[in-house]
């Protein structure tokens, strides 16, 4: 796909995220007054916004797992519908239970949104280009993340609106991105049987649900050491072994365990279980800061927050570019998290008098530390899974990082409301009151008198700068994680273009070297040392089976089994060769070589497409794959002491062949044959022998335009579908005739600008054109038959003309007055 139709197929999908992050960030600077309204208290206030990411957490692998098995279209369709219809019910809140159940389905729908757009950014962009596309999805989560606060802020300010219109605001959004996606959205679907492991979906929701509701009460429902603890804890625990043992079981579980056996797979999901502590726990609570510790208004709260929307859009959109340019992603990752954490460790010192200026410096760090480690951290996963697997693999890791949000919202947020209490008991007594600080619930500032009102926002900002301050730990975890990630070097293939059986572990270093059509790109995909992926391959020739023995036939690498190695200290080289539908190439012949240009060996595919190769050692090593009707492949290798799974796509070839003929069936000679493909690039071309006939071979299968040009003929244009095999089109071309002339005075001279006009049988204007000095006038490429000249300069003259359609044809005209 071009740059633009990339854009054009994404555009959907962004506004489909624009109306998820909207749907969060327009309601944050108005939960303060929405709790107010709603006589809630602080619990009720973090579970508003733990609702969502709950429900966010627990349905993203389920929307990723069906991506995997249907449509992702009608998915990401799907998820725009259920956010609609939970933004209504959010609307039409009378109480702060129906408020938290309204954005449960908005989480559902948000889950869909979030997890499908990483899902089909991979299924179209390869992982080195994908970080220049998620420059665009930071913009768009940029712009989302300013507007949202300050929209939000603008309602809850404008007397004739109300909060209620923070969840109406994203509807019409939501309907323009379901009709642009219909448009615009075309990505291939693979159907197959659904399995949805519901027994590890309710089993995860119910021990993650569990622990929070024991976070959010423990502390002043009931005490942190007590039997009700004892039994939520415990109840979380037993809940999430079931859950494992169902994973370990299930056909097609929602987190694949065995994902967890890559290393790079573990560090990364790991470490975006602690961003998402820290950067969803104490975030959420910046516009309490702004509203209840600075007495700023919502439309002020989300001004103020500006920095940090800053820091994050020019560090994803810097360092995505960077990537794309470079292919180096860890180090962005490593910097991300430095911020991060010295961002949250300097939001620590937070009062409710600092000077804002220093507020924004503290915000923009933070901002810098989301965006250049949020989007990396699924790039890198991505970058190591098999296509089949991207929705899972994806959503792993934006489930952890939004389950790590919803803890640490719920988490921190109950640290909030104790702090908070403690600061205003200790501010209260300062004034000599003595006694409870209050029932929890959220103040409304322009109610309290003077003193009281500066206790509240002291309070508040205390209790503030202390989330962030025990946020920052769990950004330094993020870090030392991220340290160990290794660097694997992005492949340059997107999911579409990388066959089923293909080992994910061999990324693209160069990419595909570019050939003169598309279609015939050579691959060069290089692997050091990489496990591999196929089991119990037999021997294809002589060679392989004395080196293949049966203890070098090792497992999938996602079971962690290294290779027991070659019989005869060599490695080698095994694994498919299908055809562009999938199906295995048998009879393919493959050749060996070294860097030298010396045959190491040869190989003949069996009926399953299987091959098996030996080399007598590590090293690099060229592989030339070819078989009838099939277009060559050629591939660099670089094979450790391991040995190498590498699977190949032979795109199918054809033979064009046909005839050009007259209407009356004469053969036309040396007529210019032109094949061009579907972007007009020139394919082939040749010229017909003297029985008119023509053909060409090596042709990959697929649609083509096929143009003849002849002298004396009219050009002609067909489409053509060629297929592997044979595929013959006769062209037929209409001779051409051609008249010209003199335009003249009535004394013999040449008359200049004269306009002669030529309309055929039927009225219709074939040409014109004006006379030069010499008063010469032409007309090509006509067919037989009758037509009107219409010559003027002087009084207009019109005359008829019968041709006969073989060849020039003089006719002059004469102008004049009357006499």
């Amino acid at each position: 796909m071009s740059h633009r139709e990339i854009l054009e197929a994404l555009s959907g999908l962004l506004l489909g995220m624009f109306v998820a992050i909207l749907s969060s960030t327009v309601v944050s600077n108005a939960l303060p007054t929405i709790i107010a309204d709603l006589h809630a208290d602080e619990t009720t206030y973090t579970w508003v916004i733990t609702s969502t990411l709950l429900a966010t957490t627990i349905s993203t692998p389920i929307w990723g797992k069906l991506a995997d098995l249907t449509s992702k279209k009608v998915l990401v369709q799907l998820g725009l519908v259920i956010f609609v219809i939970g933004s209504a019910i959010a609307g039409l809140s009378q109480n702060p239970g129906m408020l938290i159940g309204a954005r449960v389905i908005q989480g559902l729908g948000a889950g869909g949104l979030t997890a499908l757009a990483q899902v089909i950014m991979a299924a179209i962009i390869s992982p080195r280009e994908r970080g220049r596309y998620s420059g665009y999805l930071g913009a768009v989560f940029a712009l989302a993340t300013i507007g949202g606060p300050l929209i939000g802020g603008v309602i809850v300010d404008t007397s004739w609106l109300g909060w209620r219109w923070c969840f109406y605001v994203g509807v019409p959004f939501a309907v323009i991105a379901l009709l642009v996606l219909q448009k615009t959205l075309h990505v291939p679907t693979l159907r197959r049987e659904v399995k949805i492991d519901w027994a590890g979906a309710f089993l995860i929701t119910a021990a993650v649900s569990l622990l929070l509701v024991w976070v959010s009460f423990a502390g002043h429902k009931y005490d942190w050491l007590s039997w009700q603890t004892g039994a939520m804890v415990g109840g979380a625990v037993v809940l999430g072994l079931l859950f494992l043992l169902a994973e370990s079981r299930a056909s097609e579980p929602i987190v694949p365990l065995r994902l967890f056996r890559n290393s790079a797979i573990s560090l990364a999901v790991a470490a975006s279980l602690f961003v998402g502590i820290a950067m969803f726990g104490a975030t959420t609570f910046l516009s309490q800061y702004f509203q209840l510790a600075r007495g700023e208004s919502p439309t002020m709260a989300g001004v103020m927050t500006l920095p940090m929307i800053l820091g994050l859009a020019v560090s994803s959109t810097v360092a995505g570019q960077i990537i794309t340019r470079t292919g180096r992603w860890k180090i962005f990752l490593v910097i991300g998290g430095v911020f991060l954490t010295a961002g949250f460790g300097l939001m620590g010192t937070l009062r409710f008098d600092t000077e804002y200026w220093i507020v924004a410096v503290y915000m923009f760090c933070v901002g810098v530390g989301v965006g250049m480690t949020m989007q990396n951290l699924v790039l890198s996963v991505q970058n190591q899974v098999r296509p089949q697997e991207l929705g899972a693999a994806s959503s792993v890791v934006a489930f952890f990082r939004t389950l790590g949000g919803a803890i640490g919202v719920s988490a921190l947020g109950a640290l909030l409301g104790n702090r908070v209490v403690n600061y205003l008991e200790e501010g209260l007594a300062k004034l000599g009151v003595k006694g409870p600080a209050g029932d929890g619930s959220v103040p409304v500032l322009s109610a309290l008198p003077a003193p009281v009102r500066t206790v509240v926002e002291s309070a508040y900002g205390h209790g503030v700068g202390d989330i962030f301050l025990y946020a920052a730990p769990f950004a330094l975890l993020a870090l030392l994680i991220m340290l160990f990630i290794k660097e694997v070097p992005l492949r340059t293939s997107n999911a579409e273009q990388i066959p089923a059986g293909a080992d994910e572990y061999a990324p693209v270093r160069n990419g595909a070297t570019p050939g003169r059509h598309a279609q015939r790109d050579t691959q060069e995909l290089v692997s050091v040392g990489a496990e591999p992926a196929a089991n119990g391959l037999a021997s294809r020739n002589g060679s392989a089976r004395e080196a293949y023995t049966a203890a070098a036939r090792v497992r999938d690498p996602f079971d962690g089994a290294a290779g027991a190695g070659d019989a005869e200290g060599g490695s080698g080289i095994r694994g498919f060769i299908r055809g562009a539908d999938g199906g295995p190439v048998s009879q393919a012949t493959l050749t060996l070589i070294d860097v030298r240009g010396h045959q190491l060996g040869r190989a003949v595919t069996r009926p399953d497409g299987g091959y098996d190769l030996w080399t007598p050692g590590s090293g690099t090593y060229v592989l030339i794959a070819s078989a009838g009707d099939h277009d060559p492949q050629v591939a660099t290798l670089v094979v450790g002491d391991q040995p190498l799974d590498f699977d190949l796509v032979l795109a199918g070839s054809g033979r064009l062949l046909g005839t050009v003929r007259t209407p009356g069936g004469l053969p036309v000679a040396e007529a210019m044959v032109v094949v061009t493909d579907v972007r007009g690039e020139v394919v082939s071309t040749g010229m017909t022998d003297a029985a008119g006939a023509f053909g060409f071979a090596g042709i990959v299968a697929g649609a083509y335009t096929l143009t003849v040009s002849a002298a004396g003929h009219r050009p002609a244009a067909v489409p053509v579908e060629v297929g592997t095999g044979q595929t013959r089109q006769d062209v037929e071309l209409l001779a051409a005739a051609q008249v010209r002339g003199t335009v003249r005075v009535k004394d013999g001279g040449p008359l200049a600008d004269a306009r002669v006009t030529l309309l055929d049988g039927a009225g219709n204007v074939v040409g014109s054109s004006t006379t030069g000095l010499d008063g010469e006038y032409a007309f090509a490429d006509l067919t037989g038959g009758q037509y009107t000249v219409i010559a003027s300069g002087y009084p207009p003259v019109a005359s008829t003309l019968n041709l006969s359609g073989q060849g020039d044809e003089a006719y002059d005209l004469v102008l004049g007055h009357p006499e």
